[in-house]
């Protein structure tokens, strides 16, 4: 028999659950605790240098703060020595289902609008863990899990961060440095990364949930990594007709090459995804009709995937294998060169693009109807326009512009202004209450700058001003920026798992929510306790939306069939016994005993007998008369 092998003393270690370039993945369970675990255990080879040891234990321990929902949970680090070298650990939550990735390779279809609600999910995650300052660095298909109840579950979080940290110590033990088909271009360029490079990544995962595949594919990673720097990617809607066009929107924005051109937050992303499935405007913008026909024609045919699935803590190795180990070490210097030659080639050809470029006109001074005439002259149009201070200029008239004049720009894109407003200060009037739109049609008026941020501390209605910064009656000087706050709309469903159903009704209905029933007759749970709710807890959804709860119900326990009585016999019938001091009047002198009975009524002077025991034939002796009076 086996002996069962232990980590830290603590955790069996059972089957592999996955493997792959950076670890292998068991199942256990934590003997102190006896609960079920994940235990990943890193790649002796990548746990032989010092520096990435002390940041993986750093990193890991900071994944390990992360407590939210849709993020696998970490219980527990630790190093385990193993042929004279520590290897480190990381005991995470086990969590049943399947990662995207599984979903894909049978692929499923998954509905435009489920793909947007996952990629929400995915963004609530890291939109948590970048306020905690960690980026997760790899988020891929193989790295965010779908529970049989639909939840998202995010993996992994730190790992990646602490592999690309120690990146100038890995190129010399041959260590992973991501996936080549999720690489944000700065992550391709070996350039430092923040939270925008995740927005990237979770633009590629949106992608290839919308259309099968992902943005970017070719023969070998240094090629899709090129394609990350240097070339657009097709709308998703060029390759599956049923995407709409927020979709394309959306997607199209998080993957832009420039990180400030992205969306500038997990959280600004997600609030556009949730803008766009309840039929408000976007942020990004939305693609003109026929705009796609400058896109290129599809590329290469996909080499079909794997049948074979991979199990849910797998990492996901598509683009990895032994053979190519080298081509991952040299990844940065093949982009690099590539780059090189590609620049030498754009010098060369920018004469045949010459025509389809203008010289940008001087507005500086022009009125808007100025410049708009100018612009339209020079096939050119009017972009952004912003309120600036100016001692110099004229209230109206325009301080700066981008392009600046001179420079080429090509036909038909947009030139950004910036036009006076005038001396002094300004008064930032009442707002606070009213329309958004009126809000900011004031304070535009009085020559201020005005950007508008969903308050989520704040309830009602979402058209609604629910503060603005600075305060009203501030004084702050003309072309200064002020911010309107409004409610998002959006209620965050309380947890009410574990409340009595009477309980989890109350508190759901005070948050604004219909609530629906259904029961768990198999829960091992004390009945009447609710032990699933749908959406989870922590999800936000517009008030008067059903949250249905799962209540523990003991099964239905059968009723005995009723067994006939038995018939009475006629020496079992009792009959009343006259007694001295109750005697019964006779019409004889001389008494007559009752008929017989089992029990005869005691007297005052008689102490009643027990009936004597059935005869064979079941009749019973009769008792002996009474005394006579």
């Amino acid at each position: 028999m086996t002996e069962a092998r232990f980590l830290g003393g603590r955790y069996e270690l059972g089957e592999v659950l996955g493997h792959g370039g950076m670890a292998e993945v068991r199942i256990g369970v934590d003997r102190r605790l006896g609960r079920t675990v994940a235990v990943k255990t890193l790649r002796p080879d990548l746990a032989t240098d010092p520096i990435f040891q002390a940041r993986f234990r750093r990193e890991a321990q900071s994944a390990a703060a992360l407590n939210q929902p849709t993020i696998v949970a970490v219980y527990d680090t630790g190093e385990e020595k193993a042929d004279g070298i520590s290897i480190p650990y990381i005991v995470m939550e086990y969590v049943e289902g399947r990662t995207l990735r599984d979903v894909l390779r049978e692929g499923r279809r998954i509905l435009p609008e489920r793909a947007l609600e996952i990629t929400a999910d995915v963004l609530e995650a890291l939109e948590y863990s970048h306020r905690a300052g960690i980026i997760h660095r790899d988020i891929k298909p193989g790295n965010v899990m779908l529970t049989p109840n639909g939840d998202v579950k995010v993996m992994d979080f730190g790992i990646a961060r602490a592999v690309a940290d120690a990146s100038a110590t890995m190129t010399q033990t041959a260590a992973v440095i991501g996936t080549a088909q999720y690489l944000s271009p700065e992550q391709a360029r070996g350039e430092s990364v923040d939270a925008r490079s995740d927005i990237y990544s979770t633009g590629c995962l949106l992608y290839e949930l919308l259309t099968g595949r992902p943005p970017f594919v070719g023969d070998s990673p240094v090629s899709v990594a090129y394609q990350h720097v240097r070339e657009e990617p097709r709308p998703p809607s060029m390759l599956d007709p049923e995407v709409p066009p927020i979709a394309d929107a959306i997607t199209l924005k998080a993957l832009q090459k420039k990180p400030h051109d992205r969306y500038q937050s997990a959280a600004e992303m997600r609030q556009d995804i949730e803008r766009g499935l309840s039929g408000q405007e976007l942020i990004a913008p939305m693609l003109a009709a026929g705009a796609t026909a400058r896109f290129l024609p599809p590329d290469e045919p996909i080499t079909p995937a794997d049948p074979e699935r991979a199990a849910a803590y797998a990492e996901d190795d598509e683009t990895r294998d032994r053979g190519r180990k080298a081509a991952y070490i040299l990844l940065a210097i093949a982009i690099v060169f590539v780059l090189g030659v590609a620049a030498f080639i754009g010098l060369q050809s920018l004469g045949k693009d010459s025509a389809k470029t203008v010289s940008t006109p001087t507005l500086q001074g022009k009125t808007l109807t100025e410049a708009q005439a100018a612009l339209a002259q020079s096939r050119l149009r009017l972009g952004k326009v912003t309120q600036q201070a100016s001692e110099n200029v004229a209230k109206g008239q325009i301080v700066s512009q981008n392009p600046t004049p001179g420079a080429s720009a090509k036909i038909d894109s947009a030139v950004d202004v910036a036009v006076s407003s005038g001396q002094g200060e300004v008064t930032i009037p009442a707002v606070v209450g009213k329309k958004v739109s009126a809000a900011r049609a004031m304070l535009e008026k009085e020559g201020l700058n005005v950007l508008s941020k969903e308050d989520s501390k704040a309830s009602g209605d979402a058209t609604d001003v629910s503060r603005v910064n600075p305060d009203e009656g501030s004084v702050v000087k003309a072309g200064s920026t002020v911010t309107l706050y409004h409610p998002s709309g959006l209620v965050s469903v309380p947890d009410v798992v574990g409340d009595s159903a009477a309980v989890a009704e109350a508190r759901l209905a005070d948050a604004g929510f219909r609530v629906g029933k259904s029961y768990d007759t198999t829960s091992q749970a004390q009945a009447g306790t609710v032990v699933r709710q749908v959406p989870g807890s922590g999800r936000r959804r517009e008030p008067d939306t059903t949250v249905t709860i799962v209540i523990a119900r003991a099964p239905a326990q059968q009723q005995p069939k009723p067994q006939p009585k038995p018939k009475p016999t006629k020496t079992q019938e009792p009959s009343p016994t006259p007694t001295q001091t109750q005697p019964e009047p006779t019409p004889t002198q001389t008494e007559t005993p009752p008929p017989p009975t089992e029990t005869p009524k005691p007297t005052p002077t008689d102490t009643p007998e027990p009936p004597p025991p059935p005869q064979g034939d079941g009749a019973t002796t009769p008792p002996p008369p009474p005394p006579a009076a």
